[in-house]
């Protein structure tokens, strides 16, 4: 294995077309205004577009997306097959389904640029409209774990025409278990074809599979792979338990996009509901949501409809959205990484971004060891309900909205998770859920796994599990 780690440089970035990006491409992005390369994206672009085996190492927010996205897209056009109905020659797998639409918002105006066609598969909705698509032929096809090897056991979807894999968030389907699954399918890829691997860490599991499906990588390591971005200013706020609400209100109370983390999905709902009523419009991202309403609420807050968003882990990894400017770990995770993940929301791209985390007096302890792990300084303040201080870090409240539409829905299908088109640097990179099953969540790998039937007794009817 080949090793290129860049740490960064205060040269000029590389333009797209510099780096051997085909002009019709390269034309796309400019509509986009990306002209320049981030660091991910200029390290690898010139080995995965020469058609070499990349294993890319980054932290949230750094760009990942077209990393790869760029490199499928124009080596499948630039391949000599043709598409074949349930034969992608493409592959994305990654682990949610929030971040399956947002991938595919990436590289499918690329694809279309370059005449190729795109299509998502995720579990949580129908899979007639998927089959349906695959049989018409797909070039490059994005796809969660559970509902891929869905298809493909029923005879609907074969990967024995893939040219390129991509493997998302590796360390993020590690975590969601989903790592005997990612091996199965990718056995069933031939193994000539090329291999991308991205992850921002690099855990036990995940070096498995590099030494298993990557043959000769070159690696390419952008920043520490579990270092906060400089621009994320960290603050942790000590609060009297009985407080606790009140000053959630007040941080929610700013102009800018906020991100609130709970435990559960149960306190997720009940805040969005809270600070609507409150006059603050907010809502909520967690396990219990069909696919319908979780692409309704995150392109509420996408759109600036609502500039609250109140999540599980769930919303730790991949969903991305412009301009976040605070995260606050309304309930403090359990363990670091999570902290890491959840905070990463905010300050993508090189923007700047805050991250609160609201300390009860039998919650300092640990909260001081988590933050001692995730290797962050954080800046510790009392604070009151009103204080001049919560004050000052809030900046200008935004009015009170007495009437709150409901956001409405998306169409059910569309493959679209809000936000509009991703653009690598911001808008599609990583994505999301438990961290190590822990805290308020899902199960987003329980939301992905093939559905099975089951016949309630005595009324007949069947549900989804």
């Amino acid at each position: 294995m080949q090793n290129h780690t860049h740490a960064g440089s205060t040269l000029a970035a590389p333009t797209f077309r510099s780096l051997g990006v085909p002009e019709a491409v390269a034309r796309e992005l400019d509509h986009r205004g990306l002209e320049t390369a981030f660091p991910i994206q200029a390290a690898t672009l010139p080995t995965t577009l020469a058609g070499r085996n990349v294993l890319g190492r980054g932290r949230t927010g750094s760009g990942k997306t077209l990393a790869f996205g760029i490199p499928t897209m124009v080596r499948i056009s630039e391949s000599r097959t043709r598409r074949e109905p349930k034969r992608p020659r493409g592959l994305v797998l990654v682990p949610t389904r929030e971040l399956a639409n947002q991938v595919l918002a990436s590289i499918e105006p690329l694809g279309a640029t370059l005449g190729l066609r795109t299509m998502v598969v995720y579990g949580g909705v129908g899979q007639n409209p998927q089959v349906a698509a695959l049989r018409r032929g797909v070039d490059v096809l994005v796809a969660t774990p559970g509902r891929l090897e869905d298809l493909i056991n029923q005879g609907l979807c074969d990967l024995g025409a893939v040219e390129i894999t991509v493997l998302d968030e590796a360390d993020h389907m590690s975590d969601m278990g989903f790592l005997p699954a990612v091996k199965r399918l990718l056995d069933k890829t031939p193994k000539r074809g090329q291999r991308m691997l991205f992850s921002a860490t690099m855990d036990n599991d995940v070096d498995v599979l590099v030494r298993r499906y990557l043959t000769d990588p070159m690696t390419h390591s952008v920043d520490s792979a579990s270092a906060p971005p400089p621009a994320m200013v960290h603050h942790l706020l000590d609060i009297r338990a009985d407080e606790k609400a009140a000053v959630v209100r007040e941080l929610a109370s700013g102009q800018g996009r906020a991100v609130l983390f709970t435990r559960t999905k149960h306190t997720a709902k009940r805040l969005a509901k809270q600070l609507t009523a409150a006059g603050i419009p907010a809502v909520d991202l967690h396990g219990n949501l069909s696919q319908n309403a979780r692409e309704r609420n995150l392109a509420a807050f996408s759109s600036g409809e609502v500039r609250v968003l109140t999540a599980t882990d769930i919303a730790a990894r991949g969903i991305h959205v412009d301009d976040v400017e605070l995260v606050v770990h309304v309930d403090p995770p359990s363990e670091h990484k999570a902290y890491l993940h959840r905070s990463g929301r905010t300050a993508r791209a090189g923007a700047a971004g805050s991250v609160v985390t609201l300390v009860t007096p039998e919650q300092r302890r640990d909260v001081a060891a988590m933050v001692r792990l995730a290797k962050v300084t954080a800046t510790k303040l009392a604070v009151r309900a009103g204080s001049e201080e919560l004050r000052r870090l809030v900046g200008p409240q935004a009015p009170r909205v007495e009437h709150v539409a409901t956001p409405k829905a998306a169409p059910a299908g569309t493959g679209r998770a809000g936000g509009g088109r991703g653009n690598g640097r911001s808008s599609a990179s990583e994505a999301s859920a438990m961290s190590a099953g822990r805290g308020g969540g899902p199960s987003a790998a329980e939301a992905d796994r093939p559905r099975r039937r089951r016949r309630s007794r005595g009324r007949g009817r069947s549900r989804t599990s």
